[in-house]
């Protein structure tokens, strides 16, 4: 079992509940948020291993809010890994732009998405 926690922040219910039941059939510990406005005080008060953001947000958008955490002093170790149903190149390189350890696209297999996170996890480990 994996004791990691990853915190998805998306606004589509259903993606929002496949993604967590994906994750937590792997071992991880999951914590969720439809929307970017409490994600400081939850990374601050649950301490997630990493980010998965959903790149279009209602109010706050997903590259804001990675910026934001990438910049932050107390946050920027937290891996981020940005998706999104855009499915062009120039969306991965603005996602790395942003200081994102990470991009997929939407829908995703759960073996790849599962694989990109153990794979930043493991590297972020190693740091």
């Amino acid at each position: 079992m994996n004791s990691k926690k990853i915190l998805i922040i998306d606004d589509e219910p259903d993606i929002l509940w496949l993604t967590s039941l994906m994750l937590g059939k792997a071992g991880y510990e999951i914590l969720t948020a439809d929307s970017g406005r409490d994600v400081f005080e939850i990374i601050q008060n649950q301490k997630p291993d990493l980010l998965l953001i959903d790149l279009i947000l209602p109010v706050i958008y997903g590259n804001w809010l990675c910026k934001q955490i990438k910049s932050s002093e107390e946050f920027k170790h937290i891996p981020i890994i940005l998706f999104t149903a855009y499915h062009d190149i120039m969306t991965a390189e603005k996602a790395k732009s942003l200081g994102a350890d990470g991009f997929i696209t939407k829908p995703f297999e759960a073996k790849e998405l599962i694989a990109k996170i153990d794979n930043i996890l493991s590297e972020s480990a190693a740091l």
